[in-house]
């Protein structure tokens, strides 16, 4: 698979949002797939710009606890709750 650059990753969430092209037109285009550039959009709308910028980060138990016991309370599926938490990956 592709390294895509932030910008990238950007300019193809604007891409789909402007109405013009589907997720599989922009996905073929930069060398991803369709469900890889989804996520963005959903991260993006969630959380903005910042959603690509932020790096690596520890996370306390804690932390990590509180967003399991909020995804097994509200039944929020892993993706939706990434996007809210805007981590990659609840578990």
């Amino acid at each position: 698979m592709t390294k895509v650059s932030v910008e990238q990753r950007i300019q193809a969430v604007q891409r789909y949002l402007n109405g013009n092209e589907t997720l599989i037109e922009i996905a073929n285009d930069i060398g991803v797939t369709a469900q890889i550039v989804s996520e963005w959009v959903r991260r993006y709308q969630k959380n903005g710009v910042e959603t690509f910028l932020k790096s690596y980060t520890n996370y306390s138990a804690d932390y990590k606890m509180n967003v399991l016991n909020y995804m097994n309370e509200t039944g929020t599926s892993s993706r939706d709750t990434a996007a809210l938490f805007n981590i990659s990956s609840p578990g």
